[in-house]
């Protein structure tokens, strides 16, 4: 059962017409995002450092004592938004939350969004920036790919690009409610909408067409339908409160069917990307599932 705190964002987001993913124009959702970002702190003992790579704005997220000689965790987190809303701004807690639980040094890549960077602008960036951190890592770095919701999708989409154009993988994906399909087809796009309180068809097909136009069943703009031969070991979040649940329940099949080792923690009740906020002992739970994940790999 959810806890009380969890019960108490849910009740907000309902209450407020605003909501961080909700309906309205790219710029409001924008805007949304990012405050909801800035209710939350920076971990820590964990170091912001702003730059770019590859000439995309990055932020550099360091754990203080992070050895800068011995092997080291390195994560590339891709910020979620629907592909046209999601800054350094608004992941930046949540970043810095996963570099003290892993004791990695995250990167969060500022990739192009739509309608102004439509697909492939924003995996471009992405690439470019996995491609420069790929070559400053060491042999025995451990090196991931995170992302959530579309950032979860691009996550994915690059995997596809990467295995596709022969290019070394990472050691590991983590996708929290990861948006797979663009076509929104999957059942529980419907038979959830009451149940969610941060997303609605509506939105999300209208953030989809400004990303993708018509090329909405690529295998880099909806990894569900691409072949996932080659894909590395995956972890998956998905909550049976948001309309998005389908997505990682049928890429957890196709990756059983492709023999890709994965594991999916379906939180019950729980709203999309609920790892996300900041102080709900889900938060906490999801995060420490990481963790421990990441120091198997």
């Amino acid at each position: 059962m959810p806890s009380e705190a969890h019960e108490g964002v849910v009740a907000m987001l309902r209450a407020n017409a605003g909501s961080p993913t909700g309906e309205g124009t790219f710029e409001s959702s924008r805007e949304n995002l990012d405050a909801t970002g800035a209710l939350f702190s920076v971990a820590a003992d964990v170091h912001v450092l702003a730059g770019t790579i590859a000439g995309v704005l990055c932020e550099r997220l360091v754990p203080g004592g992070l050895g800068s000689d011995a092997p080291r965790t390195r994560v590339l987190y891709l910020h979620g938004g629907s592909y046209t809303a999601g800054s350094l701004a608004s992941h930046r807690s949540f970043a810095s939350r996963i570099a003290a639980g892993c004791s990695a040094e995250v990167v969060t890549a500022h990739y192009g969004l739509a309608p102004e960077h439509p697909y492939p602008e924003g995996i471009n960036d992405a690439q470019a920036v996995y491609l420069a951190l790929l070559a400053e890592s060491g042999p025995d770095d451990l090196f991931l790919l995170m992302g959530d919701s579309a950032g979860g999708g691009l996550s994915a989409g690059l995997l596809v690009r990467l295995r596709d154009e022969g290019t070394k993988m990472p050691d590991g994906a983590v996708l929290f409610s990861p948006w797979l399909d663009l076509t929104l087809s999957g059942p529980s796009i419907t038979e959830l909408a009451d149940a969610d309180p941060m997303l609605t068809a509506k939105a999300l097909a209208e953030s989809a067409a400004a990303y993708a136009g018509t090329q909405l069943k690529l295998g880099e703009t909806s990894p569900l339908f691409a072949d996932l031969t080659g894909f590395p070991p995956i972890l998956l979040f998905a909550g049976t409160a948001e309309i998005l649940l389908d997505d990682s329940r049928v890429f957890a099949e196709r990756l059983r069917a492709a023999g890709i080792p994965f594991e999916l923690v379906v939180g019950e009740g729980l709203i999309h990307v609920w790892p996300f906020v900041d102080g709900l002992p889900e938060s906490t739970e999801a995060l420490a599932k990481v963790a421990d994940w990441v120091s198997r790999r």
